[in-house]
């Protein structure tokens, strides 16, 4: 490169700029940036990450790495950074202080901070008005190229809600959003699904190998239609019984729309198992399902024991989720067993309250609708065997 050239900028092929931290910056947690095409818009922002390592070369901010060796949450290591005037990682950290991310449900805060982990090293820094369209483009690609088409899609539609939040804020322009010329294809969605006898399977198998709590979520997952994120934080307390069955109520995690489910007599009888396996009582609004240490289960303990268990009952190759194929294939077989669309809808989302004090209300009124559902389920069932 010609004299003027910012340090670490590399150009590669069709002339798009990259901003590439050699192998000790790496160690520190910098990674490549897409800078956009060859110009002076791409000097510009390879020299303000050059700035940002040499702040953490001398020590004036912690650099990635270190965040992540202190083992701190991404909340936290978020807190602890600090970003240029104007950028959009300062738009993010502002709007994070505001009543309406208070408002976002858990799981939608979530979706957030994954997408905020992409977008954070290559624009973090970044005033949003010097992206491009050319920059955003290869900042998708890559995400694609390096994560899936799934995580690419998921990214670009925070962002585009981030630069409505930025613009609110005073940050840039609501219509010159560069992302809105980027076609945001998503994955095709997912059809797989399991059969009644394979959840059987794998509530049995993790019995086996002594994960009793999993065994517990992976039959009232089955049973109840519940994503595996809601079912993991049940309490004593939203369990009630109704005729002669037992009934969950919660919220979803990611609408806080109130949801239920029933249970049938096999997973009541492995639910009642697993709790006289544990050794401490479960009281009120203590969470039922835990994992072999005795810690309620957390998403990451969930979904590795998932594998495990899966793995040795289907093998390795085998990729069926407990959340969304779960929920698919028990509404598949509601449809098939003549269940309306209406009566699974409310099934799955209803609109009792997760309130305790309502339960004898309205209880033995929605018991009847998710009864309806978990007939209609054993009719398709069978017409499906």
């Amino acid at each position: 490169m010609g004299r003027g050239t910012p340090r670490h900028y590399k150009l590669k092929r069709n002339n798009r700029a990259f901003w590439e931290p050699t192998a000790t910056m790496k160690a520190h947690g910098f990674v490549s940036v897409p800078l956009g095409a060859h110009g002076p818009e791409a000097f510009k922002t390879a020299e303000e990450w050059n700035q940002r390592w040499d702040d953490t070369r001398t020590g004036k901010h912690p650099s990635p790495a270190a965040s992540r060796e202190q083992n701190l949450s991404p909340e936290r290591a978020e807190e602890l950074t600090v970003y240029p005037s104007g950028s959009l990682g300062e738009a993010f950290k502002g709007f994070r202080g505001t009543d309406e991310w208070a408002k976002k449900a858990p799981r939608t805060r979530e979706d957030w901070w994954r997408a905020w982990k992409q977008i954070k090293p290559a624009f973090g820094d970044v005033r949003p008005s010097r992206v491009t369209l050319v920059t955003i483009s290869a900042f998708r690609s890559m995400v694609e190229r390096k994560v899936s088409l799934r995580e690419a899609h998921r990214v670009i539609k925070i962002w585009r809600a981030l630069w409505k939040v930025a613009a609110a804020m005073g940050y840039c322009v609501r219509d010159a959003d560069p992302s809105m010329g980027v076609r945001n294809d998503a994955a095709k969605g997912r059809e797989e699904t399991w059969q009644e006898g394979e959840a059987v399977r794998l509530a049995k198998r993790a019995w086996r190998m002594g994960y009793f709590g999993l065994s517990a979520v992976i039959a009232a997952a089955w049973d109840t239609q519940l994503n595996p994120g809601d079912i993991r934080v049940l309490t004593a307390s939203q369990l009630a019984t109704a005729g002669h069955g037992e009934l969950f109520f919660t919220e979803r995690g990611k609408t806080g729309k109130p949801v239920g489910g029933a249970l049938s007599r096999r997973s009541a009888f492995v639910l009642q198992a697993y709790l006289a396996h544990l050794d401490v009582e479960i009281h009120g609004d203590a969470p039922i399902f835990r994992n072999r240490s005795g810690q309620p289960y957390s998403k990451d303990t969930l979904g590795d024991d998932f594998r495990d268990v899966r793995a040795a009952e289907f093998g390795t190759a085998e990729r069926r989720t407990l959340g969304h194929d779960f929920r698919r294939s028990g509404a598949v077989e509601s449809i098939v067993g003549g269940g309306t669309a209406e009566a699974l809808s409310h099934a799955m989302g209803n609109t009792l309250s997760a309130s305790n004090t309502l339960f004898a209300t309205y209880v033995p009124v929605n018991a009847g609708t998710i009864r309806s559902v978990t007939e209609a389920r054993r009719r398709g069932r069978t017409k499906l065997r």
